[in-house]
């Protein structure tokens, strides 16, 4: 792969080329078949079911916990329990957990979005892509089903941590609400995961997990009111399976059609609007003419 180069201008009114000092990794293939016979894919298939599994049992206990210590119904105290500001932190603080255990294996996504967003970026193939789509939704329904047979009654009682649509907005308000938010999250897991800045930055490939997990945490805050925060499919898809109640399975297109069209802006936008992926492949065929 040859370098990539920067044009300095000069005063003098000439310029001049100078190699940049990174590689941008090759491209994923589009579709790897080789992938299936090696126990590292595997390997990162169970890493990401493990992840989001433990992801969605720690965050909606969370979410059940907190609506069990303020229900108006039995006269508790409306100001108890962790809050909105609680729940946030519970999903941006599980994401930053996890995706620094899991990076090294694969790549930490625990998010169908994010899945979707590197696959559009070539950053994995087709293969890798389906399969940790699958791996995260059989997940997220096993964490689910694990809060549910532990705490059947609180489960049933409140809301079984499914996203809906809340009372007072639309359905063009909650796709909005889930495609901002997403963007904000996978366009972090670019800028986070960059190669350029990690050449430059030693410390970026280690705090990579920090920024990921305060954009989730962040996108909480500003949208819970809303939908409850989905921004991942494999979470809202997960709850959805395990309550099964018509509101959640009425809303769910919502929490995929959403979380997918702000993973394909972020892609656009970081690779070909601030990395120039476009302008540097023009360039690269001209100065091989």
């Amino acid at each position: 792969m040859t370098k990539d180069v920067e044009v300095a201008e000069h005063h003098g009114g000439g310029s001049e080329y100078t190699a940049k000092d990174y590689h941008d990794p090759p491209p994923a293939p589009f579709f790897d078949a080789d992938e299936l016979t090696k126990w590292s894919f595997y390997r990162a298939l169970i890493a990401e079911f493990v992840a989001t599994l433990l992801f969605l049992y720690v965050t909606v206990l969370t979410v059940i916990g907190y609506k069990s210590q303020t229900d108006p119904k039995l006269d508790l105290d409306q100001c108890g329990g962790v809050g909105i500001l609680g729940i946030a932190w519970a999903f941006g603080g599980m994401i930053f957990i996890l995706v620094y255990c899991t990076a090294g294996i694969s790549g930490g996504h625990i998010n169908p979005a994010v899945t979707f967003g590197l696959f559009l970026a070539r950053k994995v193939s087709l293969i890798r892509a389906l399969g940790y789509m699958i791996a995260q939704c059989l997940g997220a329904i096993c964490g689910v089903g694990l809060v549910k047979a532990f705490q059947s009654s609180y489960y049933n009682r409140y809301g079984g941590g499914a996203n809906e649509l809340a009372d007072g907005y639309n359905k063009g308000t909650g796709l909005g609400a889930e495609i901002i938010g997403t963007f904000v999250l996978v366009y972090t897991v670019f800028s986070a995961t960059d190669p350029k800045r990690s050449a430059r930055d030693s410390h970026v490939p280690v705090l990579a997990p920090l920024p990921i997990g305060f954009a989730v945490f962040m996108v909480h805050l500003a949208t819970i009111p809303i939908t409850g925060t989905g921004i991942n499919p494999a979470r809202s898809f997960g709850a959805a399976v395990i309550y099964n109640n018509d509101k959640a399975w009425d809303d769910q297109w919502i929490f995929w059609v959403g979380p997918f069209i702000g993973a394909f802006a972020a892609a656009v936008y970081h690779q070909f609007v601030l990395r120039a992926a476009a302008i540097k492949a023009l360039g690269s065929f001209r100065s091989n003419a």
